[in-house]
């Protein structure tokens, strides 16, 4: 699952991504609102985790805003001020749970799993053309065909799918599925994006990935 943390504590940021990439989710730390928000309209998270306090505006401000925005996913909102009060004006303002500080990481990580299985229950499963996934069993098929994936290249493949078509760069790939925000000049997205390839034609005639030069990749409707 793609996940957004937005967190303006720097060490408080990497234990909870640490926490959550170590089983298995694709994570993004921002940490401020305005940050968070691009981040929400670039990567489209199946999964929000907000601080209430942010240095530029509040929380509640922010879960405000993307609810306005159409952001449809679960919401686990962190904070230090654990009075009802303040957890009902969170929980108004569109979170779906609330976690006071100081927390347990492995409690963290109970309430994300839990939230994104009442929320992905009926999109666990995504298809496009005749490539399908399972984001929860992790697996994958073309047609009738069930392709065994390595985590990477499952990730990559469920990036493509997400998109619908669309292209998906190279830049986008680096940040989301290696958590790298700069070009680390070796051909890492080329080499696992032609295993992917790879495995995804095996025993077909069209290839289910089309490469758009200079640009990125996305799936092919026709394959």
């Amino acid at each position: 699952m793609r996940l957004l943390i937005v967190e303006d504590e720097a060490e408080a940021g990497a234990r909870i991504l640490d926490a959550l990439t170590a089983e298995g989710h694709t994570a993004v730390v921002e940490p401020s609102a305005e940050a968070g928000l691009r981040s929400l309209q670039a990567h489209a998270p199946d999964l929000l985790v907000v601080d209430r306090m942010l240095p530029d505006t509040d929380g509640v401000s922010m879960v405000i805003e993307a609810r306005g925005r159409g952001y449809l996913g679960p919401v686990l909102m962190l904070t230090a001020l654990g009075s009802i009060e303040d957890r009902v004006t969170g929980l108004r303002a569109g979170a779906d749970d609330y976690l006071v500080k100081p927390f347990a990481v492995a409690e963290l990580v109970a309430r994300v799993e839990a939230l994104l299985r009442r929320g992905m229950n009926l999109q666990a499963v995504a298809t496009f053309g005749r490539i399908r996934i399972d984001r929860l069993r992790r697996e994958a098929w073309r047609g009738d065909q069930r392709i065994v994936l390595q985590p990477r290249e499952f990730a990559l493949l469920e990036r493509l799918v997400s998109q619908n078509g669309k292209t998906v760069s190279r830049t986008m790939l680096l940040e989301q599925v290696w958590h790298l925000h700069f070009d680390p000049q070796t051909n890492i997205v080329e080499t696992h994006m032609s295993r992917l390839r790879q495995k995804l034609n095996a025993g077909f005639a069209v290839d289910a990935i089309t490469t758009v030069r200079g640009v990125g990749y996305r799936l092919n409707p026709d394959a």
